[in-house]
């Protein structure tokens, strides 16, 4: 199912289970911009992201990372 910037929770949940041990608050948005990009599955443009969809995706990926190590 090809993903956009806006499928938040599909990207923060492929991001947990590419990265499970890294805390996303720790992350860079330009680090975490590149890895959305390289997901096999999206197919959103580089720049059609903005700073929303972003914390967006880190806060679908914090619930997850939360939910496995108690955050």
């Amino acid at each position: 199912m090809p993903l956009t910037w806006t499928d938040s929770r599909a990207i923060g949940e492929l991001l947990f289970d590419k990265y499970d041990t890294l805390n996303p608050l720790t992350v860079r948005f330009t680090d975490m911009h590149k890895w959305v990009l390289d997901l096999e599955d999206f197919v959103g443009k580089p720049g059609e992201s903005n700073e929303k969809q972003l914390e967006a995706i880190q806060m679908a990926w914090y619930e997850e990372w939360k939910d496995e190590y108690g955050g």
